[in-house]
């Protein structure tokens, strides 16, 4: 397996396919790079570098006690930047890869950094605080925890539902793509998948946000059940100077695989653009 060692001697798996100029996805909880599946291979097949890696603690990346949180995320993050020595990327991160990508660009700039992509992405905030009334509760993030605790296999089997939409009227529901969201969630490690709850719920990432100085589209679906775009897509659309943000009417969580062509044809016109 292909992997980077960070600092702490994690080993962060990735994969790194194609020719160009570089494409880099970070992907969701409690995912793995194979989320990116669609977009890879189309990305690819056009003439760009696609990169995806495994969170620490998600997918094929190591289980780690300590360092679960997005600090340590976005250095690991950067550790594959240095180790590909990648330059004038485009970073696409969804829910809280997007997260990822904010923090990323927060802590180490965009020196590396072309253009950015933020998909049903948690910044600025998910959690409703006194400054943040249109966030959801802490209860709604107590409740996954316990989700994730006392049966993390079921959880992740009735998460997948609302995540695609599927439980709405006249949903064409995806076995297939229940039984992958499951499969990747239970490839990661417990303590590290339980720890990233905080980091996608509580992390506040206005600054990070006011930090991205390179072109950025904001992609969110207005049905959203995961992360409701009010407080997120659209908030962070007006704190991201010159940010361009495309709402997918209905669209889901997983706007990526659900509406794959559509998002696809998005995703490469943004970045030739």
């Amino acid at each position: 397996m292909t992997t980077v060692t960070t600092k702490d001697g994690t080993r962060i798996f990735y994969k790194d396919w194609g020719k160009g100029q570089p494409v880099v996805f970070s992907h969701g909880w409690p995912l793995t790079g194979d989320a990116w599946d669609g977009q890879m291979a189309f990305l690819g097949a056009k003439g760009y570098r696609v990169i995806a890696h495994d969170r620490r603690s998600h997918g094929r990346s190591d289980q780690t006690w300590d360092g679960n949180d997005m600090d340590t995320y976005a250095d690991d993050l950067a550790a594959v930047f240095e180790a590909l020595d990648l330059k004038d990327a485009v970073m696409v991160g969804h829910s809280t890869g997007g997260g990822e990508v904010a923090h990323y660009i927060g802590r180490h700039g965009t020196r590396r950094v072309k253009k950015a992509v933020l998909v049903g992405a948690v910044p600025p905030l998910m959690l409703k605080t006194a400054a943040n009334p249109g966030g959801l509760p802490i209860d709604v993030f107590d409740g996954i925890r316990k989700g994730v605790f006392d049966n993390r296999s079921q959880f992740f089997k009735d998460l997948a539902v609302p995540f695609y939409n599927f439980n709405r009227p006249g949903a064409k529901v995806s076995q297939g793509l229940v039984d992958s969201f499951w499969m990747q969630g239970m490839m990661g490690g417990i303590k590290g998948l339980y720890d990233c709850i905080k980091q996608f719920s509580e992390v506040d990432y206005t600054s990070d946000l006011k930090k991205i100085d390179v072109p950025t589209l904001i992609i969110h679906g207005d049905d959203d059940q995961i992360v409701p775009i009010d407080a997120s897509g659209k908030a962070a659309a007006k704190i991201v100077k010159g940010s361009t943000l495309k709402i997918y009417p209905g669209g889901s969580h997983g706007l990526a695989q659900t509406e794959q062509d559509k998002f696809n044809a998005d995703l490469l016109a943004f970045i030739k653009s």
